[in-house]
């Protein structure tokens, strides 16, 4: 397809546009301007035969102007000559190259618009090129940066996650605390009253017969002195 008639694609691509749909706009950029500067490198190689072409046509359609005024001026010589005849066939001549002057318009009118076109692309491709390669490094580092949070922010995920799981962990724990003391006071219970009156009766038990003792040994003692 000749890139003349890919004019409207051109001009009316918007780079926002592409970068905003695109999922991933570092690898798009460089992509975008590998399109771009090979459309570029077309418009360059088109335009100078365009521009070859809008220079033989305004060259072609002078000439034809020029004719048509000589035509013109050979008539009145030759009118001036008292030569109707001859006037009457530059004249004739002049006619026949006003015809052909209609359609050496044309044709520069279109090779004009096709030569205007060309330099609008190319100046388009060239801003957008331009564009892009200055924004190239901003976008391509805050796209980094948006990656990074995403990896940070599945990370806290992760995190958030594995602090349910302490806390499910924590839970667990408690009920098995309270099942344990549960059964320590279950097998309280099942022991029964304790009986400290025996205790108490080997207290005194023992008291006694320390007394008993102690008093036998001072008897003995006084007798000893008398």
């Amino acid at each position: 397809m000749s890139i003349i008639t890919r004019f409207k694609d051109i001009m009316s691509s918007n780079i926002n546009a592409l970068l905003d749909k695109a999922e991933n706009p570092e690898k798009m950029i460089d992509q975008y301007l590998r399109n771009l500067n090979k459309d570029l490198g077309k418009v360059k190689a088109e335009t100078a035969s365009v521009m070859a072409e809008e220079q033989r046509s305004k060259r072609e359609l002078n000439e034809c102007q020029s004719d048509m005024e000589k035509m013109e001026r050979y008539a009145m010589k030759a009118l001036e000559a008292g030569n109707e005849g001859d006037a009457r066939k530059f004249l004739e001549k002049k006619a026949t190259l006003a015809a052909k002057l209609s359609e050496l318009q044309t044709a520069y009118q279109l090779a004009s618009s096709n030569a205007l076109q060309m330099k609008q692309m190319h100046d388009k491709l060239v801003s957008d090129i331009g564009e892009l390669e200055s924004r190239r490094n901003m976008l391509k580092a805050k796209w980094s940066v948006a990656k990074t949070q995403e990896r940070i922010n599945k990370l806290g995920a992760s995190a958030s996650s594995s602090g349910n799981s302490i806390s499910a962990f924590d839970r667990m724990e408690e009920k098995v605390n309270r099942a344990l003391d549960e059964a320590n006071a279950m097998a309280e219970l099942n022991t029964g009253p304790k009986d400290d009156i025996e205790d108490l009766t080997a207290k005194y038990d023992n008291t006694n017969i320390a007394v008993e003792d102690e008093l036998s040994a001072l008897k003995e003692k006084l007798k000893n002195n008398g």
